[in-house]
């Protein structure tokens, strides 16, 4: 029976499956008449259609919030960082350290970030080939989406710090983002069942010029990748205007919402 098992989903891979939630307890959580969801939705599997349809458009974690308010405290307690080109590096060491370790943490913790698996994984096993190619759709828009806010992020702080791509590279911003990406939800992923990765730490400076300190492995892995790619700015001049105009625009960047 398992050898059966194996080799017919072997051939189809395995499916998406929505059997756990309850159409009618659906129904009581919305608070609307089954007369109207029914001539909405005829049959279960329509409503599950669409929403499988509505699951992609929204697939990607959006984790911006607890990020800039981790940026917020890293960068208020250590402003008088800017004044030396020594205390510049420490400063995008540290952010980059704990930044990796927040975002790994917090995918490995979020049910959402489950769905995003699931949905990745199995939507091409959809039988209904029009459903599945607007769930690919929806999943690609969605994947670029989150591509570009995070390529944004990545060369908003970049330019502040005085950091910029490597000019022989020929890359964007949005190619970084989409290798820090990949590399963080492979590592999440390998943690479902290692969980040990998560506490792994070396003692290491990544960048150069970086003090030697405990390192994740989540952020040790995406420092190599961004260090590949990225560098301090040979055309930045960090006078005391400079370093004024930086200071003002990280206190501002990471001001609390409201």
């Amino acid at each position: 029976m398992l050898r059966a098992a194996v080799r017919m989903i072997s051939g189809t891979g395995l499916t998406v499956s929505l059997e756990h939630i309850s159409l009618e307890e659906v129904i009581r959580e919305a608070d609307v008449s089954r007369s109207t969801v029914y001539r909405r939705w005829p049959h279960k599997d329509l409503f599950f259609s669409d929403l499988v349809r509505e699951l992609a458009k929204n697939a990607t974690p959006n984790i911006m919030a607890a990020e800039q308010e981790l940026i917020r405290q890293i960068v208020t307690a250590r402003l008088d960082w800017l004044d030396s080109t020594e205390q510049r590096r420490e400063l995008v060491a540290e952010l980059f350290r704990q930044l990796s370790l927040l975002d790994f943490q917090t995918l490995s913790q979020s049910a959402e970030w489950r769905t995003y698996v699931a949905l990745h994984a199995t939507f091409m096993s959809l039988t209904d080939d029009e459903l599945r190619r607007q769930v690919q759709h929806a999943l690609a828009q969605s994947e670029r989406e989150h591509i570009k806010a995070v390529a944004v992020a990545w060369e908003q702080i970049a330019g502040t710090l005085g950091y910029r791509l490597r000019p022989e590279l020929g890359a964007a911003f949005e190619d970084l983002a989409a290798l820090l990406d990949a590399t963080m939800r492979g590592l999440v992923i390998m943690a479902l069942s290692v969980p040990e990765i998560a506490q792994r730490q070396l003692r290491t400076g990544p960048f150069p010029g970086a003090s030697t300190v405990d390192w994740s492995l989540p952020a040790l892995g995406l420092a190599g990748i961004a260090s590949a790619f990225i560098e301090p700015d040979p055309g930045v001049s960090w006078d005391a205007e400079r370093v004024a105009a930086v200071r003002q625009a990280l206190v501002a960047l990471t001001q609390p919402p409201g």
